[in-house]
């Protein structure tokens, strides 16, 4: 069972909050691999390690999704 990485970011458009999501789960990562919980980290998110190798876990969907809402 895979569990998604608790991290959010945002920006004045579309690009900008997904360069502002990369820099936050590289932080996030590089943060766990400092205090030694990387590999756990990667274990509970359903990744597997096989033969010195973190392989990714397989994408069930990629959706997206917005909402206009009348202010």
């Amino acid at each position: 069972m895979a569990y998604e990485l608790d991290v959010m970011s945002s920006g004045k458009t579309p690009e900008e909050a997904r360069k502002a999501l990369d820099e936050a789960v590289h932080l996030l990562l590089v943060t766990a691999a400092d205090i030694g919980t990387l590999d756990e980290i990667l274990q509970e998110t359903g990744y597997e390690l096989k033969e010195g190798r973190w392989i990714g876990p397989s994408w069930v969907a990629i959706e997206k999704h917005s909402a206009v809402l009348g202010v």
